[in-house]
This record gives structure tokens, C-alpha cells and sequence, in this order.
């Protein structure tokens, strides 16, 4: 084969899918194998959703739209955003993407030079890295530490902060970990953006996804509004149980968006109308279907923490939200991967190592509780059973 440019050589994807493709060939095996590799809600989306986007089907709603999106879609976003984190962006902060993993990609290209710095946490979301990796910066790695809860500390933050920093990339709730910061970590972490005068990516994601009563959700863009350096990650995948939709929205300074429309434009034209329709109606209709998926996350939440607290050599902090325990398996004399590789073949339990989410995460494992109450108590008696055979 001829060779290839530099830049294909600096894309390494996301690690959860290619344990995926070995699960999925142990199943073809014959193996019994209960599934927590992937933040895959079990839930189908709920059906006003769907009914919205086969509405707009049968309206003939399949031809092109504008790269920035929907008007109505993205005015909707601009009066959830006032209600969620006090402010309403003007129309041209609003951009409408294929999924949110799309405006990592998208900032990094934008805001950053090759060479340049971007601060990170480890660990850390795996498209971070390779976002920043694809363009020739320099990722930066903040530790996320146990005994803090996992919660990005503004100290921290600013020890790494150099000359060539030119971005700060923040996620809370978190992926892997699940810690939510507190509003004054992230007041503090937003007056340091601007002090050093970085752009900062907010990854929100999980923002509807908090289950800790004493923990609000908070977001840096009340600093600025996203008018200087802010920049939001929204998407639908995880609250809304609609990952397959690829459906995201960011907010940030008019010229960053502007720039960042021109990158979807030229990669993949616009996001379907009949998507953006579910997407409003998502964000503005009925919310009982995704109250019921939050209330259900927060009992599995609560059951696999207690499952796998009662396990030999393992510790799991309680996580304030997200969709994701990272417990410390590091008193079962086992590495991440090693681990990870016991679970599979002596359980049949599918998990990662935590080292796939950067160095940080060496001496954890990620478990997603997607899955139903029934699936996450045999999966603990059977890595119970298999611990008791190990030890």
C-alpha cells in the first residue's frame, strides 16, 4: 500500500469500539457475554421524538437545510440554554452538527495551531486526544485525582497553563469518572479562562444527567455567554437515548461558529431537517420518557455502586452523574488491562481499562450501567464468583 499522509497516521479513533468488535465475535463464538463497554443507553428514544421526525418525513422535510441548522432548531436551543444556564445566545452563537464527538474536532481546528497546547483532563474523553493529536497540538494533561471525587481542580489547571496554551478543554459530569464539579471549582476554573485569555470547550453533555441532589448543574459560559471564549458541547445522544440520531449543537463567539459552519459545510453539508425536528421536539415537548430514563440511571447507579463496593480488592467512588462508575481495582494486584481481560474471560463481563482514557486512568476500570437492574447484579455475581476463584 502507498503511503499515507502524516495526519492519518495521528487518528487513533476511539478504543471503546474496538472492544466492541472483539465482544461481538466472542457473542458469534457463542459466548455469554453482559455488555458495559459502550455508553449506549438501552432505552429506545422516546416515541414523541420519533413521531416528530417521521412527521417532518411525511412533510417532505429530506432536502437540503442550512449548514448552520434549522432557525427553529436553533432558537429552541437558544430558550433552553436562558432556562439552563441564564443567558440566551443570539442566533448566529448556535450551531447545529452531526453528534457532539463532531465540535471537539471542529474547535480543535479552529482555535488551535499545530504545536500549540490544549488542556485536557486525564483521564479523559478518548476524542480529545485524538482531536488533538489529528491537528499537531500538544495535549496537556490535568490529573483528575480519587481522592478529589475525580473533579478538575483549578489549581491544577492553572500549574499547566504555559505561554502555548491556547485552549482548555473541561467536561463535567465526566467521562470516564462521572464527577460533577461544584459551580465554585467552575466559576474558578471559567475566571481563569479568561485570565489567561484561552479559549475554553465545556463539554456538557451529561449536563442533564446529574444525579447527586446537592450537586446543580453549572456551566463556565456564565462568565462570558459565550460571546468571547466559551464554547459549549450539547448533543442528544445520552439523555435523550439517541445516539444513532448523530445529533449536537454548539454554542460559542459568533466568529468561532462561523468558522466552525464553514467546517460542517464543507464536510457534511447539514444535518437532515427531520432530525433537527426530533430534536426540537426533544428539547421542548414531553419530557416524561426522559425524566423516567434519569430516574432509572440514578437506581442503577446506586445498585452497581453498591455491587461492586461488596467486591474483593475493589473500591467505586459514587459518581455525582454521567452515565459511568470508575472503580480502582488496583488491591486486586491486577493492571487495568489485565483486569479488564479477567472480566472478559472469567466473567463474561465487557468493561475497559481505565488507561484508555489516559494515563491517569491506569488502576481503574470504566463500567457504563446502560443496562438493565437484572444484567448489572449477575454481572457482579459473576465477577464475584470469579474474583473469589482468583484470590
Amino acid at each position: 500500500m502507498k503511503k499515507l499522509s502524516s495526519i492519518a497516521y495521528q487518528i487513533d479513533g476511539q478504543p471503546m469500539f474496538k472492544t466492541l468488535a472483539r465482544v461481538q465475535e466472542l457473542e458469534r463464538q457463542g459466548r455469554s457475554i453482559i455488555h458495559f463497554e459502550l455508553g449506549e443507553p438501552d432505552f429506545d428514544t422516546p416515541e414523541n421524538i420519533v413521531d416528530a421526525a417521521c412527521r417532518a418525513l411525511h412533510n417532505g422535510e429530506t432536502h437540503y437545510t442550512t449548514s448552520a441548522g434549522l432557525y427553529e432548531f436553533r432558537d429552541a436551543a437558544r430558550h433552553t440554554t436562558k432556562v439552563s444556564r441564564g443567558f440566551e445566545p443570539n442566533i448566529d452563537q448556535v450551531l447545529v452538527t452531526p453528534g457532539a464527538n463532531a465540535i471537539i474536532y471542529y474547535t480543535v481546528k479552529c482555535v488551535v495551531n499545530p504545536g500549540d497546547e490544549v488542556i485536557v483532563p486525564d483521564p479523559g474523553f478518548p476524542t480529545y486526544y485524538s482531536a488533538i493529536k489529528a491537528c499537531g497540538a500538544v495535549a496537556v494533561r490535568v490529573p483528575l485525582k480519587e481522592e478529589n471525587g475525580f473533579r478538575m481542580q483549578p489549581a491544577d489547571l492553572r500549574a499547566a497553563i504555559t505561554d502555548k496554551t491556547r485552549l482548555i478543554i473541561f467536561n463535567s459530569p465526566s467521562n470516564p469518572t462521572g464527577a460533577a464539579n461544584t459551580c465554585a471549582e467552575i466559576h474558578e476554573i471559567a475566571e481563569i479562562a479568561k485570565e489567561k485569555d484561552v479559549y475554553l470547550l465545556s463539554d456538557e453533555i451529561y449536563s442533564r444527567l446529574i444525579f447527586n441532589k446537592e450537586r446543580k448543574f453549572c456551566s463556565p459560559s456564565y462568565l462570558d455567554q459565550c460571546k468571547e471564549r466559551t464554547i459549549i458541547i450539547n448533543g442528544f445522544s445520552k439523555a435523550f437515548a439517541m445516539t444513532g440520531w448523530r445529533l449536537g449543537v454548539a454554542i460559542g463567539p459568533p466568529g468561532v461558529i462561523e468558522k466552525m459552519r464553514l467546517l460542517n459545510e464543507t464536510i457534511v453539508s447539514c444535518v437532515p431537517p427531520f432530525i433537527q425536528r426530533a430534536g426540537i421536539e426533544a428539547i421542548v415537548g414531553d419530557a416524561t420518557g426522559v425524566n423516567a430514563m434519569r430516574e432509572e440511571y440514578t437506581r442503577r447507579r446506586d445498585i452497581i455502586t453498591d455491587g461492586l463496593n461488596s467486591l474483593p480488592g475493589v473500591r467505586c467512588t459514587r459518581p455525582d452523574g454521567a452515565i459511568y462508575v470508575f472503580p480502582s481495582i488496583t488491591e486486586t494486584g491486577m493492571s487495568s488491562d489485565a483486569f479488564s481481560e479477567f472480566a472478559m474471560q472469567n466473567a463474561g463481563v465487557a468493561l475497559l481499562p481505565g488507561n484508555n482514557f489516559g494515563p491517569g486512568g491506569e488502576g481503574f476500570v470504566r463500567l457504563s450501567y446502560v443496562n438493565s437492574v437484572d444484567n448489572i447484579e449477575k454481572a457482579i455475581e459473576r465477577l464475584a464468583e470469579a474474583l473469589r476463584e482468583y484470590v
